[in-house]
């Protein structure tokens, strides 16, 4: 006998449809709008084409954030996946202590972001805060985030590290407890010690959960704002101001919003194509651990 098919069940995914269009697509469509037209007020539109994605591209305001934020999605990635992986390793796979190592991991994730930018705010400072006064006092070094360049950027890194590292450990604390025991048996029979074991048995099987990590990461320090804004407001001058801070600038501060809109579908196209990438090599390699 022949099996009917039905497709009433698409009727229980139309509202999922309808909630996206209306969230997502619908504003986009009217952050395109913008972007190809010049806004003098309500009614006041003038088609310009693609000439403010063309100003965009030739600022040098642009150029610069975006380079400043390569530079630190670059930096904490270098640092976090290497320093997750690390705290993973050496943190209790059972028992009370694998629990609480667990919790007291994932603290600062519980953290608002306003309220850790505020934190370290105060912590980094150098007439009140704690850590500002150990290395001032304590290292004999001069630092003030709010004056130089150099410690300002050192400090958002810092703060960027102690916010988001425990979710890399997490995911790779999961992806370690992950693989079967048989392994590490087959590992102590050959006599294999803790590097190579680690080598031909933890890190290949920590790929894909590496790649989870790399994309969130990525994704997520490429449109960090509050943190940075909060503890240095993209200063000292614009040693921290990133893609983020100088779109919100452009739309809120100028309120030049067919340029922001510009801007922002850009901003949009560039996460977009490195989040390609990073799924298409996520395949890649989830079909190389099939194979």
């Amino acid at each position: 006998m022949r099996k009917t098919e039905s497709n009433k069940a698409w009727l229980l995914v139309l509202p999922v449809f309808l909630l996206v269009a209306f969230s997502a697509i619908i504003p986009l469509m009217t952050v395109v709008n913008y972007s190809v037209q010049d806004i003098f007020g309500p009614g006041e539109a003038y088609w310009v084409g693609t000439e403010w994605f063309k100003e965009m591209l030739r600022s040098e305001d642009l150029r610069g954030a975006f380079v400043r934020q390569v530079i630190f999605s670059a930096t904490i990635l270098v640092i976090q996946i290497p320093l997750g992986i690390a705290i993973a390793l050496a943190m209790p796979a059972k028992g009370w202590a694998a629990s609480l190592s667990l919790v007291l991991v994932a603290l600062p994730l519980l953290i608002p972001w306003n309220v850790v930018g505020t934190i370290w705010q105060i912590f980094a400072r150098g007439d009140i805060g704690l850590g500002g006064w150990f290395v001032n006092d304590m290292m004999g070094i001069g630092y003030n985030y709010t004056a130089d360049s150099l410690h300002a950027w050192i400090t958002v890194v810092v703060m960027d590290i102690w916010h988001w590292t425990p979710l890399v450990v997490l995911l790779c604390y999961a992806g370690l407890r992950a693989i079967p025991d048989a392994f590490y048996q087959a590992a102590a029979i050959d006599g294999a010690g803790r590097w190579k074991v680690f080598r031909y048995i933890q890190l290949p099987k920590l790929r894909g959960v590496l790649l989870i990590a790399v994309l969130l990461r990525f994704m997520d320090s490429f449109m960090i704002y509050t943190e940075p804004f909060v503890l240095t407001g993209g200063g000292p001058g614009t040693a921290t101001t990133f893609l983020s801070q100088q779109l919100v600038k452009i739309a809120l501060g100028q309120f030049d919003l067919g340029p922001a809109a510009a801007y922002s579908i850009i901003y949009f196209l560039i996460i977009l194509a490195a989040s390609f990438v990073f799924y298409n090599i996520m395949v890649r390699v989830g079909r190389g651990d099939r194979a």
